[in-house]
């Protein structure tokens, strides 16, 4: 027997506890909750002070496991993304694999930034088309706050912290894959970057000044998603054979709301279809669509038949659109 879909099994999140709000960041730099609120949708955001990647990562691939029938010694593959990992090796994904004791299973990073939940499941769906039945786990995890200059309210009111991910299995007369379409433009990749590194070696020249934290052109980066993704999900969409009146929940990265709401008029469909909850966590990177993914699904807003767009898009600059049926 051929294996060429995923069912997804699961989903679960796992979130910092600290809590800090819009009145909070107010007294460190010069900005309100009224301004941030205006310009983004954000009311607070979770950040990480015991937490790393990593461990919230775990939390996230544990609760996917006890919803599930299956053991950490059923897992076959786990691909994290992230793009604020604990290490640059070992990996996080390597890092869960050995906290829950899924010693069979192959595990790895993606760094499509807040594409890179999609671009995770592309390469596991890809990875699972194989004669034999696989189980994997696929998680978005960031720590975001360790890359913000805590003093710049242009970056630092928008990021939070937090994990989410699927258990998916590849048992092949129930599939959720139903099309996608993944997009890199790296010629304006320099609009949004972060974690910046350098020649640090006794034989380099550069003497330069190289800055971990995020720098964005909001101008620029605005412009991008909202051209870029409604493109991304009408392609998908017309690789379906579908339209937007099919899908039933469009899960979108959690990066502006004025964003989203864009995107849903360019599409023509109602925001009702729309869910948001950048209020409560701001902009997680990778973790932004599978934790409002779980969440939704946690709610029982998502159910078992509903077809979901999940659309990713940020650095790199990247886009990654992929419809499923939960």
């Amino acid at each position: 027997m051929k294996y060429e879909d995923f069912k997804i099994i699961s989903s679960a999140s796992a979130i910092p506890k600290r809590v800090v709000d819009n009145d909070e960041l107010s007294t460190m730099m010069d900005t309100s909750d009224e301004w941030i609120t205006q310009r983004t949708g954000i009311k607070r955001r979770h950040v990480a002070v015991n937490e790393t990647t990593s461990s919230l990562a775990t939390q996230a691939a544990v609760k996917l496991l006890d919803q599930s029938d299956l053991d950490a010694a059923d897992i076959d593959l786990i691909i994290v993304a992230t793009m604020s990992p604990d290490y640059l090796t070992p990996s996080v994904g390597a890092m869960v694999q050995g906290n829950i004791g899924a010693d069979h299973a192959i595990a790895f990073d993606v760094d499509a930034a807040c594409s890179g939940f999609v671009y995770a499941l592309k390469v596991a769906r890809q990875m699972m088309m194989a004669d034999h039945e696989m189980h994997a786990i696929v998680i978005g995890a960031e720590t975001l706050s360790k890359l913000i200059d805590w003093h710049d309210r242009s970056t630092a009111v928008l990021f939070g912290d937090g994990a989410a991910g699927v258990l998916i299995s590849n048992t092949a007369n129930q599939g959720s894959f139903i099309s996608e379409d993944l997009t890199t433009l790296g010629k304006l990749g320099k609009y949004l970057t972060a974690g910046q590194v350098g020649v640090k070696s006794p034989f380099a020249a550069d003497d330069t000044q190289y800055s971990p934290f995020f720098k964005m052109n909001g101008h620029r980066v605005y412009g991008f998603a909202v051209k870029n993704v409604p493109e991304s999900i009408n392609r998908a969409l017309a690789k379906a054979g579908m339209t937007v009146n099919d899908i039933d929940h469009f899960v979108l990265h959690q990066a502006n709301e004025r964003i989203i709401e864009r995107i849903a008029e360019t599409l023509n469909a109602p925001m009702a279809k729309f869910p948001v909850n950048i209020n409560e966590y701001g902009n997680t990177s990778a973790a932004s669509e599978p934790i409002l993914l779980a969440e939704l699904v946690d709610k029982q807003i998502i159910k078992r038949g509903d077809v979901v767009a999940l659309s990713g898009f940020g650095g790199g600059l990247t886009v990654g659109t992929m419809i499923i049926k939960y």
